[in-house]
Order: structure tokens, then C-alpha cells, then sequence
């Protein structure tokens, strides 16, 4: 027979006899963040304004004309495709916004683009004769040549009964008269300027990602990009990188994207458009993944050629670089734009598969603390010593994948601070990196 006490406590202060059990995980916290999130503004013909919206790459063929406009293989979404070749998700900001809606009245209803943009000027509605019933019709809407919407009404209670969808707004109507396909008119993009980048960094900054990149040329837009990426690593302690187009970083934060590439179908991806596969393939390489080499994913050429040793002035300027191998385009070396040492600061730190760990790292433990230990964990050897030991899981984890090495219990120590509040934790890890380059000596006899 069971006691008629039980269940769990907090003190020794029991009353009636049974078995008082507390459950306590240890090490369940640990575990690896994931990765894959690219955040890139983008200059587009419709789709939605003012305001970050995310796009799947597994979602991203059968929602590109709900949300883009467009087929997903078009021309105007070279972007998007380019930065979700290797990224799981993309944080897209329509930076040329505020541009004007197509309308036109139609069988005497104003019908207006849901978006702004020059994509609204392709939309047509048609107010046809329903062919069962003469009192009622069937409205109507196309994008180019494809029926994306169509209802049936009663043509005496006007658009009472219409709904919008996902491409046009109707106005009201008290009646509904028969209209051929009727195109819409006046859709504008909105214009693009520093103001618009400035917007999309406030709305992304509130977002979770692991890669920002900038696919243009302008040196303010760029040392805004980069400003913007330093102060969040640095200041606010989130392990974000950023990809630029030939900007001298000389910081392991900042990739500097030298060249682009050709694509199979004769597409010319110039060196700043480059920098979406790159920011998509950062953000999806995982701690342990290098990027040095990679093929760029459908390129059979680079847009740039260099000699050898403009590859090695390149590597020593912290350059991006894409080299050709016979109907391909390659990685030369996934490297940073860090070029100044000493400080703490290690040449190490120039592979971005090292910055991975130690971003991964930083991102993971600060993770772990804020859900599972700020205001719920008492500040004491045991508590400490809970958090030890999600640490030390979590590293075993970084081991067990080869993003580090000869790691041991003792390499992290946890203790409090000079407050009640406070904990110190000091780690020593060691992180891997790919191999790159073969030194061989072989003896002939």
C-alpha cells in the first residue's frame, strides 16, 4: 500500500509520512540552436510593404505568385532563388515600397492591386455572364495569362457578396455589369534611397536571423549595413554576420564579396548580386561546415577571372572569392574580411567555419541561460553547478559533430560574481576547422 503522503517539495516541512520526490534535468537544456535564417532586402515589383515577411524554401514554389507576383523561376525573383539555394528561410523587406496601386473601374466597380508596384499593371478582371444562371456573374481575376481567382455573384446585389483575394481589393457597387478583361493601370514602385534601407534595419533588428547581406554598390548603404551588423554583435551580443560587396570590413563579422558568377542558362550574377547565395549558403552552413570549395549551386563559370597571385592578394585582403573549375564556379575560401591581428584577435578568426563555433557558441549558451535560468534558478553551488553541466552537455554536443576538439569538464568553470545576482563562467574551446591545405614531403629511393 502506498503512503497517503507524497508528491514533490520545496523544504523539509512535510506533515503526514510518504515519499516526497523532486525530478531534476540535468543537461536536458542543452542542445544546438538551429540555423539557415538570411535577412535581405530586396527590390521588388509587388509583394508586401513596409514590413518583414518570410519566405521557406521548402514553401517557396508554391507561394512565390501568392506572395511575390510571380512564377517562382522568373526573372525578377533571381534574388530570392539565389538566397534560398542553401538558406532554410529568408526575412525579406520590400525596400521600394510605397509606390502606387494599380486600379481601374471595371463593369462600374472600382477594383484596385492589393500591392503597389509595377507587377499590379498586369492584373485583369473580367465581370462575365454566368452561363447556367443570367442573373448572376462571374467575376474574374488574371495575372497575365492566368486565372488566379474567380467568384460567382448575383449581379443585382452588386460586390456585396465579393471577397477580396490575394491580388486585388473591390470597391462597392450597388450592380454588377458584364466587362471584358480589363487590365489595371498605374502601378509604380516605389523609389529606393538610403531612408529605405534605414527602415529595413529598424524593422530586422527585432527579428531572429543568422545572416544580413546587401546586394548593391553604394559605399553609404554598405558602411550602414556594416555599422549596423558590429553594433548588434558587439554592442547587444547577437553573433550576426553580414555579406557586403567589396567593402573592406577587417572584421571576422563582415564577409567582402569580391566576384559573381554565370549561371547554366547564361544569367551573369555580378559580384554584388553574389553576395544573396553567399548570405543564403553563411547562414545555411551549419558550426561545423565550411563553405571552402562549395560549387556555387547551378553556376558553370565566374563572371571575374584572376591569376594566381591576385587569388593570393585577395585571401590576404579578406576577400570572397569564386574561381572557375571546369564548368563550375567554387568557393576559393570561406574567409572573412578580418586582416588586422594581435589584441586577443587570432588569425584563426579569418575562417568563418571558426566564427560558426564560436558565434553558434555564444548564441547557444545565452540561449540556455535566458530560458531555462534568469529568474528561476537560485544563485548557488547547486544551481551553478546545473548550469555547469548544461554547458559542459552542450559542448560534448559541439564535439560529437567535430566543431570542437579535446574538450573536457574541466575546461568550463562556473562561479558566482561580485554580486548575488551574478554568474562567471570561463570556457576554453577549441574549434575546428576544414582542411585546406596539403603539405607533403615524399622521399624518393
Amino acid at each position: 500500500m502506498a503512503p497517503i503522503g507524497g508528491g514533490t517539495f520545496t523544504v523539509q516541512n512535510k506533515i503526514l509520512p510518504g515519499a516526497y520526490i523532486n525530478f531534476v534535468s540535468l543537461g536536458s537544456a542543452a542542445r544546438l540552436g538551429t540555423r539557415g535564417v538570411v535577412a535581405f532586402p530586396l527590390e521588388l515589383n509587388w509583394g508586401p510593404e513596409n514590413q518583414v515577411f518570410s519566405v521557406t524554401a521548402e514553401d517557396f514554389n508554391k507561394t512565390a505568385i501568392d506572395v511575390f507576383g510571380y512564377d517562382p523561376t522568373a526573372a525578377p525573383l533571381l534574388l530570392v532563388r539565389e538566397a534560398l539555394k542553401r538558406a532554410k528561410t529568408l526575412l525579406a523587406y520590400r525596400v521600394n515600397s510605397g509606390g502606387v496601386k494599380a486600379s481601374n473601374t471595371i463593369g462600374g466597380m472600382t477594383v484596385t492591386a492589393k500591392w503597389s508596384g509595377t507587377r499590379g499593371n498586369d492584373i485583369k478582371v473580367a465581370i462575365l455572364t454566368n452561363v447556367d444562371d443570367a442573373t448572376k456573374v462571374d467575376v474574374v481575376t488574371y495575372l497575365g495569362a492566368i486565372e488566379v481567382d474567380s467568384q460567382t455573384v448575383t449581379a443585382s446585389t452588386g460586390s456585396a457578396n465579393l471577397k477580396n483575394n490575394n491580388f486585388v481589393t473591390f470597391g462597392t457597387a450597388a450592380t454588377l455589369t458584364p466587362a471584358s478583361a480589363t487590365a489595371l493601370t498605374g502601378g509604380t514602385n516605389g523609389t529606393v534611397d538610403g531612408t529605405s534601407y534605414s527602415a529595413f534595419l529598424n524593422a530586422i533588428e527585432v527579428e531572429t536571423f543568422n545572416v544580413i547581406g546587401y546586394p548593391g554598390t553604394d559605399e553609404t548603404i554598405k558602411a550602414l549595413f556594416a555599422a549596423f551588423v558590429k553594433r548588434l554583435r558587439y554592442d547587444n551580443g547577437e553573433k550576426i554576420v553580414g555579406v557586403l560587396y567589396q567593402y573592406d570590413g577587417d572584421d571576422m563579422g563582415l564577409i567582402n564579396v569580391k566576384n559573381g558568377v554565370i549561371l547554366a542558362d547564361g544569367t551573369t550574377i555580378t559580384g554584388d548580386k553574389a553576395v544573396a547565395w553567399v548570405a543564403g549558403a553563411s547562414a545555411g552552413a551549419e558550426v561545423n561546415e565550411s563553405l571552402t570549395n562549395v560549387a556555387y549551386d547551378g553556376a558553370v563559370d565566374v563572371d571575374i577571372k584572376y591569376t594566381k597571385s591576385q587569388f593570393e592578394a585577395a585571401i590576404q585582403a579578406g576577400e570572397f572569392v569564386f574561381y572557375a573549375d571546369n564548368g563550375k564556379a567554387r568557393v576559393l575560401t570561406d574567409i572573412n574580411s578580418l586582416v588586422t591581428f594581435g589584441e586577443g584577435v587570432s588569425e584563426d578568426w579569418t575562417s568563418n567555419r571558426v566564427v560558426r563555433v564560436m558565434d553558434g557558441w555564444a548564441n547557444d549558451v545565452a540561449r540556455i541561460f535566458g530560458e531555462n535560468y534568469i529568474g528561476t534558478v537560485t544563485n548557488s553551488d547547486t544551481g551553478r553547478q546545473l548550469f555547469k553541466a548544461d554547458l559542459v552537455s552542450l559542448a560534448m554536443q559541439y564535439q560529437a559533430i567535430d566543431a570542437i576538439s579535446n574538450f573536457e569538464s574541466a575546461d568550463i568553470t562556473v562561479e558566482q560574481g561580485n554580486g548575488k545576482r551574478d554568474v562567471v563562467v570561463a570556457c576554453a574551446l577549441q574549434p575546428n576547422d576544414s582542411m585546406e591545405k596539403l603539405y607533403m614531403t615524399v622521399t624518393v629511393n
